[in-house]
């Protein structure tokens, strides 16, 4: 995603609560991460709602598995899909019985025996190493993990222990993926199979080769950043897909993981994305395929919204033209900003404590002040020329959208600063 035009991006509105909660911390109770589960609640019921029946929706946990996160989703999402054998116990543990997709390249020998321990209910085959893999383990005794109904597969040594849904890596035209963020597929990757590998790979399913594994359908998720009508585009593209490899193999098609990928915009971070508009097309994507159980796996667009990243200015200074503000933290442990080429949106919260110190304080003299961090890189900064007339060494800001792919990715033990602080509004 390129950068705005310095000084463009608009600062978001604060809620009350939230500035509140930044202005009661004291100054080493910052950085700090706060969130509020009120708006979080709020944004994925109206997600929920606008998405038809026949659509389930299920959290990427990869987006932010804290643990007060993962729990305020519970009521809004059908499951919680899991990357890592990490991931899959840390959400089992947080949310337990709720049911698990397990998705991502390169699933080790070890995680896959912990999902079928753990009763993972669909598992995202990435290749036929995987897919063999996976049946070889499923078919070991001790492979006793819950069938989708409950009941415990250890007394049928022949059931199906795994319900596997294909990776597949299909192609796009030219401009389908346009705009997006990040391509995961329609071009060489290490994501899926090849279209040209699932009939061999959906014979393995049916023919009895791998009694222990069941055919469910096709997972595809092809890009990130998205807005609607793309990925609707792109849902449509998967699912017809997926039902004319089904029809050739006369096999049933009983679910279609059509990805996540909804945009999210950091330079107006007040705009959300069209869940209406998609829960609209994807209704009518359900009807053109009546018994096809449609599912989204969004991560970024539920959670975003509702943390802010949190800290105080310690110091302004004047460089070659140009005013920096140097705050508590940094890049390490808001690495979105370096990552995708952004500015985060921010807003300024003038500190209403007295100036500690005989000296004069600093203040910015312009109007626009390029935000740092503390680490010893040029790269390590937040926002860049942000409108912040007269601010002042000891004032506070609060980033928003730092609710998913911020601490979580972040090189939290670059030069060993302490921790951020963790608050989680009711």
């Amino acid at each position: 995603m390129n950068a705005p035009t310095p000084g463009t991006t608009p600062a978001p509105a604060v809620p009350a609560a939230v500035r509140d909660r930044v202005h009661a911390l004291d100054p080493d109770q910052l950085p700090a991460y706060v969130y509020d589960r009120t708006a979080l609640r709020a944004h994925a019921a109206a997600v929920r709602a606008a998405l038809p029946p026949p659509v389930e929706l299920y959290y990427a946990a990869k987006a932010n598995p804290e643990p007060e996160i993962l729990a305020a989703l519970g009521p809004y999402v059908d499951g919680y899909e899991v990357s890592s054998g990490g991931e899959l116990a840390h959400v089992a543990a947080a949310v337990p019985g709720r049911p698990l997709a397990f998705g991502g390249p390169g699933k080790t020998p070890a995680e896959i025996a912990a999902g079928l321990r753990l009763g993972v209910r669909r598992w995202h085959v990435e290749s036929p190493h995987e897919l063999r893999l996976l049946a070889d383990l499923a078919a070991r005794p001790d492979a006793v993990g819950s069938t989708e109904d409950g009941a415990d597969g250890a007394d049928d040594r022949t059931a199906p222990r795994a319900e596997v849904l294909l990776r597949v890596n299909l192609p796009q035209a030219d401009d389908a993926l346009t705009g997006s963020a990040l391509a995961m597929g329609g071009r060489p990757s290490p994501f899926g199979l090849d279209p040209e590998q699932a009939a061999a790979v959906v014979r393995l399913l049916t023919d009895g080769t791998l009694p222990h594994l069941r055919l469910r359908g096709v997972h595809a998720h092809l890009a990130s950043g998205l807005d609607a009508p793309r990925l609707l585009a792109v849902a449509a593209s998967v699912t017809e897909w997926a039902a004319g490899l089904a029809e050739r193999h006369g096999v049933p098609l009983d679910e279609v993981v059509v990805g996540g990928g909804m945009a999210v915009d950091y330079a107006a971070p007040d705009t959300r994305f069209d869940w209406a508009a998609y829960g609209a097309g994807l209704a009518r994507l359900a009807r053109a395929h009546p018994g096809v159980t449609l599912r989204v796996e969004p991560g970024r667009a539920l959670t975003a919204y509702c943390g802010w990243y949190a800290t105080e200015v310690l110091d302004v200074k004047r460089s070659h033209g140009e005013e920096f503000a140097v705050v508590r933290g940094g890049t390490h442990h808001l690495r979105t900003p370096a990552t995708k080429g952004h500015d985060q949106p921010c807003a300024v919260l003038r500190s209403p404590r007295p100036w500690p110190h005989p000296w004069e304080r600093p203040t910015a003299r312009g109007e626009l002040v390029t935000v740092a961090g503390q680490l010893c890189t040029p790269k390590d900064v937040l926002a860049r020329r942000v409108p912040a007339a007269g601010l002042r060494a000891g004032d506070r800001i609060a980033f928003a959208l730092a609710g998913a792919y911020a601490w979580n990715i972040s090189h939290h033990d670059f030069l060993m600063h302490p921790r951020p602080g963790f608050h989680f509004l009711p």
